[in-house]
C-alpha cells in the first residue's frame, strides 16, 4: 500500500537518556556512539543523548560531554540534552548541545521530592536558564516539559488549572516549548485531548512535545489523542527501554519503532524508515545486552501490506 503523506510529525529519541538512565546497566561510550549512528541512518533526526547530572548520582551519564560532541559530526542532526539546574545548564551550553530540555513538575509535591524545590523556584531557575542560554548560546532553544502533567504518584490527581497555569508562567520565563509529559502513566486520551486544547489556547504554538508513557497500554491511544488535537512532536524510546520503575514489567516509554509504524501507516510522515530502526535495536541489544527492550512490530514484523516512501 502506497502511502500519500499529508502530515508530517517529529519523533523526538529519547531514550539515550530517559531510557538509558532508568536502567541499572551502563552502556559503554562506544555503542551510544554506535546508536547514535544507527539511529540517524534510520533517519531520526532529534536525539536527547543524555542528561547533564552529577556523576555520582546517575553513572550512566557520566560521559555527557563526549556523547554530545560525537553526535555534533551529524549537521542536520538536533543533540538534545536534560538539564536540571543552572549547573546543567552550562555545561550542556558548553559541551554545545543544541536544546536543552528541563524537566518542571506541575506536582507541588513531587517537584519538592525531586529537586527540593517549588515550582515557582524552578520557573525562577528556568528564567535563569534563559538568560544564561541568552549570554553564551543564543541559538540554543529551551523546552521545558511539564512532568506529572496527568497525575502524580505522590500527591495523585495533579489539577489541570494547574498545568495551564505553569505553562504560561515557563513561557514567560523564557521557554522556547513547553510539553506535556505523562511521567506516571496515568493518562488516558480524553485527558490527553482536553488538556493539551488548554494549553494550546493559553500559549498557542508554543505548545511543544507529547511524551507519553504506556506504563498501563494507552501510550499509543494517547499520541493519537495529541495528534488529533494539534500536537506534531512525539517523544519516544527505541525498544521501549526506561521509563517506569514502579511497574515491574511495563515498558514505560512509547516504543519509537510502533510509534514510527503507527504514523507512516497512517500515511503520515516522520521521515524514519521503519526497517532501519528496527534494525537500530542490534547495537541497543549489544550496548545493554542484560537489559528487556520491547515493541510489537519488531517483534511481529511489517505487514506485507506496508510500503514506506522513505
Amino acid at each position: 500500500m502506497n502511502q500519500t503523506h499529508a502530515e508530517r510529525v517529529l519523533i523526538s529519541e529519547v531514550g539515550m537518556r530517559d531510557g538509558l538512565q532508568s536502567i541499572n546497566s551502563i552502556m559503554p561510550t562506544e555503542y551510544k556512539f554506535k546508536l547514535i549512528d544507527a539511529l540517524y541512518e534510520a533517519g531520526i533526526r532529534e536525539i536527547e543523548v543524555c542528561s547533564f547530572v552529577p556523576a555520582k548520582l546517575l553513572p550512566q551519564m557520566a560521559d555527557a560531554p563526549e556523547v554530545v560532541r560525537y553526535a555534533l559530526c551529524y549537521a542536520d542532526l538536533t543533540v538534545m540534552a536534560l538539564v536540571p539546574n543552572l549547573r546543567g545548564a552550562r555545561n550542556a551550553l558548553e559541551a554545545g548541545a543544541h536544546k536543552l530540555t528541563l524537566p518542571v513538575s506541575a506536582s507541588e509535591a513531587h517537584s519538592l521530592a525531586n529537586v527540593r524545590k517549588t515550582r515557582q523556584q524552578m520557573v525562577q531557575e528556568v528564567r535563569e536558564i534563559v538568560a544564561l542560554r541568552n549570554e553564551i548560546a543564543p541559538g540554543v532553544k529551551i523546552e521545558a516539559g511539564i512532568s506529572t502533567a496527568f497525575g502524580c504518584t505522590i500527591q495523585g490527581a495533579v489539577s489541570e488549572d494547574d498545568v495551564v497555569w505553569l505553562s504560561s508562567q515557563l513561557v514567560a520565563a523564557g521557554a522556547d516549548e513547553t510539553g506535556l509529559s505523562d511521567t506516571t502513566g496515568y493518562a488516558n486520551p480524553a485527558q490527553v485531548r482536553r488538556l493539551f486544547r488548554r494549553v494550546f489556547a493559553e500559549i498557542g504554538d508554543k505548545c511543544g512535545a507529547a511524551h507519553m508513557h504506556n506504563t498501563r497500554g494507552l501510550g499509543m491511544a494517547n499520541n493519537l489523542a495529541a495528534y488529533d488535537v494539534g500536537v506534531r512532536t512525539f517523544d519516544a524510546s527505541l525498544g521501549g527501554l526506561g521509563g517506569c520503575p514502579y511497574a515491574p514489567g511495563a515498558s514505560g516509554n512509547v516504543v519509537t519503532e510502533d510509534l514510527v509504524f503507527m504514523f507512516e501507516a497512517m500515511g503520515i510522515d516522520t521521515g524514519i524508515n521503519i526497517e532501519k530502526l528496527i534494525a537500530a535495536r542490534k547495537p541497543l541489544k549489544a550496548g545493554v545486552p542484560q537489559e528487556a527492550v520491547y515493541g510489537m512490530v519488531a517483534e511481529a514484523g511489517v505487514p506485507l501490506t506496508f510500503e514506506q516512501q522513505v
